[in-house]
């Protein structure tokens, strides 16, 4: 005869289980320190800016717009966007809370 007989392999122990998850679990864990692990550090630190807001703090809303906060209320702040103009804006609108003196430089 010309063609060998071919025989069929053993058949192959079954992969451990633990090692199929591993690829997952390492994803997981990545994911975790590289996106949720940050954000939530952000967002506790916005909250806690958002607490110590007090009267005559500069700010600059998520609108943008830049001035100096005239009065402080448990939801909302009047915010001073030029001399004798005072807007109500919430307070979770306040983003970024500046150093004193950084509007007279602006201006």
């Amino acid at each position: 005869m010309l063609i060998n007989m071919a025989y069929a392999a053993d058949a192959a122990g079954a992969p451990d289980p633990y090692m199929q998850f591993l690829p997952l679990i390492v994803i997981f864990a990545l994911f975790y320190f590289m996106m949720i692990r940050p954000q939530m550090k952000r967002a506790k630190e916005q909250k806690s800016m958002l607490e110590s807001l007090q009267k005559g703090d500069e700010v600059i809303t998520a609108g943008g717009e830049l001035g100096k906060i005239a009065k402080v209320n448990e939801f909302y702040v009047g915010l001073e966007i030029a001399e004798n103009v005072v807007i109500h804006v919430q307070k979770s609108a306040i983003t970024t809370l500046l150093p004193k003196g950084t509007i007279k430089e602006i201006k």
